[in-house]
């Protein structure tokens, strides 16, 4: 089982914040530092001091840290052209010595494109597909050729198709719960599937689609990883649970059920649980950024005992 921290810096961090925790993920022995692709705050809080941009931020931290894989769960195709989108994340990846990781996906949040003038089309799984397709034949057309494409929604004549990442294949997460095309998009283009806050008797099937989509185009379905993110509230006992769920407003009896939330042995049987439905990595969702002991408490008290590598 492999564990990374997973930010969302919309509800209220800085910069500075978030490079806190992204090193203190590194120290810790944690395998990335991923954030979301937010522009403003979801439910309760104000959002200060604002939001920060996603590829902006990792850009800094490919230069502030030096084992960490970076990435977005997940980067939204309303936000960014997919040929500039290419160029970024490249960018990244050659700034962090090819630690850089896209996840993208179709975005969904309407009034964060309302509240900052970005369009928010009715239908958008489309441009997901083209943009998918579009990246990914941009980094791996050779150089000194060009790459074309004639799309629905995009169209690029004789591009240079520059910069290369330093991966290559750059991983490329494809995220979601539908049952169908989502399926076919991470067979299709995807180095990981993810599941994001899944229901839990929902994970299994899930991935058993994204399985049969592989193989429907004669791919091994073992070359794919299976992931879910989870948001995580935990301590040494019920205090340090009741206290960290209710900084994140939330009430510890619902992230039981629908999170990892409990103490350290309520977690670990449910990562173990989690094993056994075929998650190989978690994303813990951290919500609280200024409680880096919860993340010290994670890094000592639950990983060694749920299989994880900790590059300590």
């Amino acid at each position: 089982m492999t564990l990374r921290i997973f930010t969302e810096p919309q509800q209220g961090a800085s910069y500075d914040d978030l490079l806190a925790v992204a090193q203190a993920t590194e120290r810790l022995g944690f395998d990335a530092f991923f954030r979301s692709d937010h522009y403003l705050a979801m439910g309760g809080g104000d959002g200060l001091p604002g939001p920060t941009d996603a590829w902006t931020t990792l850009a800094g931290l490919a230069r502030e840290t030096s084992r960490i894989k970076l990435g977005t769960l997940v980067s939204s195709v309303t936000y960014r052209y997919p040929g500039i989108l290419a160029i970024q994340v490249a960018q990244v990846d050659a700034m962090s010595g090819g630690r850089a990781e896209l996840g993208l996906g179709t975005g969904w949040f309407e009034a964060e494109h309302r509240a900052y003038g970005i369009p928010f089309p009715e239908k958008r799984f489309g441009l997901l597909e083209e943009q998918l397709d579009i990246v990914t034949g941009l980094w791996a057309t050779p150089v000194g050729e060009t790459y074309s494409f004639s799309g629905s929604h995009y169209e690029i004549t004789d591009s240079p198709a520059l910069p290369k990442p330093v991966q290559s294949p750059l991983p490329v997460i494809v995220g979601g719960n539908g049952p169908s095309r989502t399926p076919r998009l991470a067979a299709r283009f995807a180095h990981e599937y993810n599941q994001a806050f899944p229901e839990f008797d929902a994970i299994a099937p899930q991935f058993a689609r994204v399985r049969e989509a592989c193989e429907s185009i004669g791919r091994d379905p073992a070359s794919l990883v299976y992931s879910a993110a989870l948001v995580v509230a935990t301590g040494a006992d019920e205090a340090a649970v009741v206290r960290r769920a209710g900084a994140i407003g939330r009430d510890a009896a619902e992230l039981r059920a629908v999170g990892l939330g409990g103490t350290a042995s309520e977690v670990i049987d449910r990562i173990g649980w989690l094993k056994q439905q075929g998650v190989e990595r978690l994303y813990l969702q951290i919500l609280d950024l200024k409680d880096l002991d919860h993340l010290e408490f994670i890094a000592s008290e639950i990983a060694p005992h749920v299989g994880a590598d900790l590059a300590l």
